[in-house]
């Protein structure tokens, strides 16, 4: 690269605005979608490394139509044998709806531009892309013309289009719509333009509000800034003859890496149309991208009236038909572009989907308000173009305790507590770390699993089968009778103080797959359960924070209780953060046996290799109450 760029290329001239005036499309807003023109099948076609069959192009058309498009850009008919037969095709055998424009390009050569329109006969609406480069360096160099000489060559071309249409028209009734590209229009004299411009409305003389002539403002290369092209766009639509009989058409190229803001600014500054592909396919770097233009519309309220509701149905279609890939942070096409791996991020996504809930419900119950779209990262809902939440949230060892959280919450429906997430993230991130992937919703599900031994069966060192609950006698320390689970409070893990009821658990439990009985007293199932694990086992454990929630989704047949309880040995001193402390989850539609079931939960965390006392089988007439 060279120190100094400026020995070597020059810079974009300024458009000449008179000194004292105030440019319009800095202070605009775009309020309603432009025309689309789709394009894939013609410029984005001829730019394939392997140009598409008729059966693939009839494929991509019909996809087109179904999205909505309604001037569609099919071929380069005199080119070749196979581009006028797709023409003839389509049109011959129905596939053009009445309300479909079909466009086809040609170079601005009477021995093309008869074959061209030739193609069209029959057709209901049809639009000629009449084309000649008109910059400098294209008249000077490629062709050796003069700006009379390309001006003569213009005019020549639009009489002849103008003749072979009105002769069509009799014998087919074919409507034709000019559209003249002044190809390389942006590097283009701004007052060249003008001047061509007028000319070419003047030779075709019948320019009305009712049947426009479109211009199409190539950027063909684009060699300066958006800003740049507003301004050329502006001054053409301010100083253009019969402004309301034309239709100012944009069609920014993407070398700069900027022809979306090219196409909006261009809109603002008096674009009318927009041509351009899906996914931005096109010569070089491409054409303007008609996906993220409309969507980028429609997170503004803006309907483009274009339906990308199957978003990656059709990028998948359009992928196959150009024989090219995506990349994965392409805009809202891409794979990740709504998943997000950064803890920071996934706890805002976290906090504003519930918050949304929350405001939503609240619109639902009063009738009042809207239920607007605002989220932290996300401008659009993927729901609108047919993806889920499920990859909103992606789990790697970079990730934070709010993205294990939220998968958590969408796949088994628990919203752990704060501290709980903190210590399960830890988890997470130590297993990703060993695996060297990210963890997925199924891995990080089995690992919840796993940690907190939610299985019907044993996979840990203890299990609670089955337990069973009744108050003690003050004076004797004889049972009474059975409790049931709705004399448990869900919102309290251990009774108040004015409850001194001493209630007896007695539990069936695996240790190290033995089965055993134990029993403990305490004030309610969740003291009497650590009075056995310390009674029976030698295992004494304090409990720190705990929480609890109900589980109501459609797929279970009742609710369910969820209790989450940190715990840790008896003598030790968990830190601020958790170090030191286990969290136990119990799931259970017996709100006790959801308690006990944590304790036991937690107490598998601790044991870590405890070698256990034998523990005593107690006996009792009374069966156990719960297994749920």
């Amino acid at each position: 690269m060279l120190a100094d760029p400026s020995s070597k290329y020059l810079p974009y001239p300024a458009v000449p605005f008179p000194a004292d005036y105030v440019r319009r499309w800095p202070t605009q807003r775009t309020t309603v979608a432009p025309t689309w023109l789709s394009t894939d099948l013609r410029d984005g076609n001829q730019a394939l490394v392997n140009p598409m069959s008729n059966e693939t192009k009839l494929e991509l058309f019909r996809a087109l139509i179904k999205i909505g498009f309604k001037e569609i850009e099919v071929a380069y008919p005199s080119a070749s044998e196979q581009e006028f037969k797709f023409v003839r095709s389509i049109i011959e055998n129905g596939e053009v709806p009445d309300d479909v424009s079909l466009q086809i390009i040609t170079p601005a050569r009477p021995d093309l531009i008869a074959r061209s329109i030739a193609s069209l006969a029959g057709c209901k609406r049809a639009i000629i892309h009449l084309y000649n480069a008109v910059s400098p360096v294209f008249r000077e160099v490629v062709f050796r013309n003069t700006q009379e000489q390309t001006i003569d060559l213009t005019l020549n071309a639009v009489r002849l289009v103008k003749k072979l249409t009105e002769e069509e028209t009799a014998r087919s009734g074919t409507h034709f719509t000019l559209n003249y590209c002044l190809e390389t229009f942006s590097q283009t004299e701004p007052e060249f333009t003008v001047e061509l411009g007028n000319k070419v409305l003047a030779e075709w003389g019948k320019a009305s509000p009712d049947d426009k002539v479109m211009f199409n403002l190539a950027a063909t290369v684009e060699c300066a800034p958006s800003n740049h092209y507003a301004d050329m766009v502006e001054y053409f639509s301010t100083h253009i003859n019969q402004r309301d009989s034309v239709v100012v058409s944009i069609h920014p190229h993407n070398d700069r890496g900027t022809a979306i803001a090219a196409a909006e600014l261009g809109l603002l500054a008096g674009g009318d149309r927009i041509e351009g592909c899906l996914l931005g396919n096109g010569e070089r770097t491409g054409n303007v991208d008609l996906i993220t233009l409309a969507l980028n519309m429609y997170s503004q309220g803006i309907s483009p009236h274009l339906d990308f509701s199957n978003l990656s149905e059709i990028v998948a279609l359009v992928c196959k038909c150009n024989e090219m890939a995506m990349p994965v942070r392409y805009p809202y096409a891409g794979q990740l572009v709504f998943s997000a791996f950064a803890g920071t991020h996934q706890d805002a996504i976290k906090k504003g989907l519930d918050a949304q809930a929350k405001r939503w419900e609240e619109v639902e119950r009063t009738g009042k308000g809207t239920k607007y779209w605002s989220m932290p990262y996300i401008p659009l809902d993927p729901k609108d173009m047919g993806y889920s939440y499920e990859n909103l949230i992606r789990v790697s060892s970079q990730s934070g305790k709010a993205g294990t959280a939220y998968v958590i919450k969408q796949t088994m429906l628990l919203d752990l507590p704060r501290r709980m997430q903190v210590s399960f993230y830890k988890i997470v991130q130590d297993e990703s770390e060993r695996l060297g992937k990210e963890m997925t919703a199924a891995l990080i599900k089995s690992t919840f699993k796993k940690t907190y031994c939610i299985e019907t069966k044993p996979i840990g060192r203890l299990f609670l089968h089955s337990y069973r609950l009744f108050p003690l006698s003050p004076s004797t320390r004889e049972p009474f009778s059975l409790m049931s689970d709705c004399s448990d409070d869900i919102l309290q893990l251990t009774p108040g103080d004015k409850d001194q009821t001493i209630m007896r658990f007695e539990g069936e439990i695996s240790v190290d797959g033995t089965k055993c009985t134990i029993g403990g007293d305490g004030r309610g199932p969740v003291l009497a359960a650590l009075d056995a694990l310390r009674s029976n086992l030698d295992l004494t454990l304090a409990i720190g924070e705990s929480s609890s929630q109900t589980i109501n989704a459609n797929n279970l047949p009742h609710a369910k209780v969820a209790t989450f309880i940190e715990m840790f040995l008896e003598g030790t001193s968990p830190s601020k953060s958790g170090i030191g402390s286990i969290w136990g989850v119990g799931l259970s539609s017996d709100i006790a046996m959801s308690k006990c079931r944590a304790v036991i939960s937690a107490a598998n965390g601790l044991v870590g290799d405890t070698k256990f006392p034998v523990a005593k089988t107690i006996s009792s007439p009374r069966s156990a109450i719960s297994q749920k």
